[in-house]
């Protein structure tokens, strides 16, 4: 769904034909209708990750290095 205010799609769901990585970063193709095939920023869209709300906390640091060693363990083993 493309989620840009001022995209002329913004609010409808277009079919996805591939994903690119662009200079200004990813990208989706998309069908648009009358407007054809266009390239939508991965960032206008519903694809998209959430913002945090603010800077990560020196705890969520160490809880985030807690689960990497914990992957990295499980797969060296």
């Amino acid at each position: 769904m493309v989620t840009h205010p001022f995209h002329p799609l913004s609010g409808q769901r277009l079919r996805v034909l591939f994903e690119r990585m662009l200079p200004g970063g990813p990208a989706v193709s998309c069908e648009g209708g009358a407007l054809g095939t266009l390239m939508v920023p991965l960032a206008w869209t519903d694809r998209a990750g959430v913002a945090a709300d603010g800077p990560l906390s020196y705890e969520v640091l160490i809880d985030l290095a807690e689960v990497i060693s914990a992957i990295g363990a499980r797969h060296a083993g």
